[in-house]
């Protein structure tokens, strides 16, 4: 096994990325393997660590089709539907709630 070169944060040589700025290329690392690593110190815990990917192996982000986009509109779509009520809340419903927000807070404990 071979080691992965560190490199201190902001001194990484070109030709490298992280996941987010291939995407912003238009890229996605396509399956290969991590090739550095950037180190950023903290005083009281561990590094800060980010994976770098080679620029050269990335390949071009896989475009939406219309089955993905609608895919992704009804998957939204249902994270707006009150479990409780039925309803379109108007907005995605907290995790933590897991209703909406009149759901949650009945009109007695609102008006007390």
């Amino acid at each position: 096994m071979t080691a992965l070169p560190v490199y201190r944060w902001h001194l990484a040589p070109d030709g490298y990325a992280t996941r987010r700025q291939l995407r912003a290329l238009g890229l996605r690392p396509g399956g290969q393997d991590v090739a550095a690593q950037l180190q950023r110190p903290r005083r009281r815990r561990g590094p800060l660590v980010a994976y770098l990917y080679s620029i050269e192996q990335a390949k071009p982000v896989r475009p939406m089709t219309p089955a993905k986009w609608a895919a992704l509109a009804k998957a939204n779509t249902a994270r707006r539907i009150c479990p409780e009520c039925g309803r379109d809340a108007g907005y995605v419903i907290p995790a933590e709630l897991g209703m909406c927000t009149p759901c949650f807070y009945p009109e007695e404990q609102r008006a007390a």
